[in-house]
């Protein structure tokens, strides 16, 4: 017997849906996937609120949400808020926008969960003997990271920095300013030293899996994509050499400029270089070769979590 579920992330930076089928074998079937960047977290860290028009964004993309979850005949829907949600004042606008529009009111998932979600995802199609795996998902407020070998992760910790909230704080330069860059190099190593205190099995690690925007988009870049193929980026090995490298050219570039690097989304350019020295500093600071780049995350747990785990 299968069963059509539909699992939605309204980030910091993007909206987005997934929508899976699975079976009572445990498989899982991806139908339909997208993204919208809403940059839902413009401001929240100055502000403390979510600006209307970010809601409206986002509302407008779950609008457009709407149709694929029906024609699929969807029969769960989960939907979450993080970071932007986490820190804003005014979030229930939209948890009752959103509830009108799907009839499902998003939950505000807490950082931990959060990364718990995007492991279970992340590591479902991977070989346990392989691990253990670090997963990080870079995103526009918070990053997060969970350590284990599947399944459930052995350790999981959320942090405040990601690619929307370092800009907003530190990159003001166009293109930013060698101090800017170190500044902000240097409050990420800062935010791993809590990491390792936190979850100390992260210095034991043998793969990392990186996730989200960020990851992916340096990965098209390095690729040289002209047009983003999801079967290029997913398990792509992205080395540590080629991630400095990609870095280096998008940080020292002016907006301008940077967006006709094939593979970078326009939307994407202003923060791109912010979520770069989250992913360069992870790199450094764990001494690691590579990550494994993963187009399954935070969605696929919260579809897995419909399909496999038992109706509360």
């Amino acid at each position: 017997m299968t069963s059509t579920v539909a699992a939605i992330d309204c980030g910091t930076n993007s909206t987005r849906l997934l929508i899976a089928r699975g079976s009572d074998e445990g498989g899982m079937e991806t139908l339909e996937r997208e993204m919208v960047i809403t940059r839902l977290g413009a401001g929240v860290h100055a502000t403390g609120a979510l600006n209307p028009m970010a809601i409206e964004r986002t509302l407008d993309a779950l609008r457009r949400f709407r149709a694929p979850i029906d024609r699929h005949g969807v029969e769960r829907v989960r939907v979450s808020a993080t970071s932007a949600a986490r820190d804003a004042r005014n979030r229930e606008e939209l948890f009752g926008g959103a509830e009108e529009v799907l009839g499902v009111r998003p939950e505000l998932l807490s950082g931990r969960e959060e990364a718990r979600l995007s492991f279970l995802g992340a590591v479902a199609e991977l070989d346990p003997a392989e691990g253990p795996f670090l997963v990080v998902d870079i995103g526009g407020g918070s990053t997060e990271f969970a350590v284990g070998f599947g399944g459930e992760p052995d350790g999981a910790v959320s942090v405040d920095m990601g690619c929307v909230r370092l800009t907003e704080q530190y990159l003001r330069g166009d293109p930013p300013r060698p101090e800017e860059l170190s500044a902000v190099l240097s409050v990420v190593e800062a935010y791993l030293d809590d990491v390792v205190r936190e979850v100390p099995q992260t210095r034991e690690a043998s793969l990392m899996v990186g996730l989200a925007g960020t990851v992916t988009t340096v990965a098209a870049v390095e690729l040289g994509l002209a047009r983003y193929d999801r079967r290029l980026i997913h398990h792509f090995r992205l080395t540590r050499a080629a991630a400095e490298d990609v870095f280096r050219t998008l940080a020292t570039e002016a907006r301008a400029d940077r967006i006709h690097n094939p593979g970078l989304e326009e939307a994407r350019a202003d923060v791109i270089v912010g979520g770069c020295c989250v992913l360069v500093a992870v790199l450094r600071y764990f001494e690691l070769d590579a990550c494994l780049v993963s187009e399954a995350d935070i969605l696929d747990g919260l579809a897995r979590s419909l399909l496999f785990q038992p109706r509360s």
